[in-house]
């Protein structure tokens, strides 16, 4: 492993910032890296094996439909431009010239136009798409979304992300109500959640996953919902989607992840609480630094330390300090979200404990350098 550090004179890293594409999300277990070099080693009838595999994992969900996909930011694109185009087969291959006399704006709340990497107006627009706001950055109400339905809507769009506004917006279950009322459908993106069944199960038509993030797959992604709509995204396979396109290796690799993520214990919050109390106590004996246990602020059972710097006793400005561990060697990612208040969160979930004992000891060092 270390000569492909050497050969390509690349730093190793340490994942204290959680799943991030920016870091390659993660590592998946071998049950899976098995199913990927399969992939890469027969040949199949790609259509048959979409559909095939999509059937084995609504079975498994208990889904009308499923489809594997590149990655949950194709799945809006592709999502996006299903409900457009339909069964409109001239459209299908005119997508990126044709005028649009058919409806094409994705309403979603003011809140949820959010960049999680690159913006989602992004991703609606090479749907096809036109990204129409409902409501205001720090609200969003059933009758607000509605009130920004009109004839040209095709869908209605709720991202589920840590990145979005989450106080006064309304629920998924009320943003379908308001787009079935409309005869729309409603699309979720829930990338980084844990749940494949929930959004389903609260109406969503549409919801769509990251592959490589809490299911621990290959780059991937996968779009779930109900026959029709998942039918519309599969037919962008000769669309847009061909842009988008995922390998065998990569559709057999999220399949086998899948049935194994349901299958097995997941890490309790509880656990990682128990992971990090060390190093939290560690944390708390150096001058200038308060660190404690937070809670992922999207709901899931995620437990993360919340490291605040007094910067005057420490002698670091937060912003300086991440950059400080991010160019050393191992390079060391955190949740720097909060860094303009003082605050860096550590993510434990890909880090091992002696990798804390690394984090800890190199926060002291530089705490120590500053003072000295």
């Amino acid at each position: 492993m270390s000569s492909i550090y050497e050969k390509y004179q690349l730093k190793q890293v340490i994942n204290a910032s959680g799943r991030m594409t920016a870091l390659g999300v993660s590592t998946p277990r071998q049950d899976v890296v098995d199913a990927v070099n399969l992939g890469l080693n027969h040949y199949f009838e790609i259509k048959d094996l979409v559909d095939k595999t999509g059937d084995y994992l609504a079975g498994l969900l208990g889904v009308e439909s499923a489809v594997v996909v590149s990655c949950a930011s194709a799945g809006i694109a592709q999502s996006v431009a299903a409900v457009i185009v339909k069964d409109d087969a001239d459209l299908l291959v005119n997508l990126h010239s044709a005028p649009l006399a058919v409806s094409h704006e994705i309403v979603l709340p003011k809140g949820h136009n959010v960049n999680f990497g690159a913006p989602v107006g992004t991703m609606v627009a090479l749907g096809g798409g036109k990204v129409v706001e409902a409501g205001y950055a720090n609200e969003c109400s059933a009758e607000q979304l509605a009130a920004a339905i009109t004839p040209r809507t095709a869908a209605v769009l709720y991202i589920k992300s840590h990145h979005c506004v989450q106080k006064s917006m309304l629920s998924v279950e009320q943003a379908a109500e308001v787009a079935h009322h409309h005869q729309l459908p409603l699309i979720v993106d829930a990338a980084a959640e844990e749940d494949l069944r929930v959004y389903y199960g609260q109406g969503a038509d549409l919801v769509i996953y990251s592959g490589a993030k809490a299911l621990e797959g290959p780059t991937s992604g996968l779009v779930i919902g109900k026959q029709q709509p998942v039918a519309w995204v599969k037919r962008q396979g000769n669309g847009i989607g061909r842009a988008m396109k995922i390998g065998k290796e990569g559709i057999l690799g999220l399949t086998q992840a899948i049935e194994s993520y349901l299958a097995r214990e997941k890490e309790s919050g509880k656990e990682m609480v128990e992971k990090m109390t060390p190093f939290i106590e560690a944390l708390n004996s150096l001058p200038g630094i308060k660190a404690r246990v937070v809670w992922d602020s999207a709901g899931r059972d995620i437990a993360r330390t919340e490291i605040h710097f007094d910067e005057q006793a420490f002698g670091l400005a937060t912003p300086a300090i991440i950059a400080a561990l991010k160019n050393g060697d191992p390079a060391i990612y955190f949740r720097g979200y909060k860094a303009n208040e003082g605050i860096i969160e550590v993510d434990v979930r890909s880090v091992t404990p002696e990798q804390l004992t690394i984090i800890s000891s190199r926060i002291a060092e530089l705490g120590k350098g500053r003072r000295s």
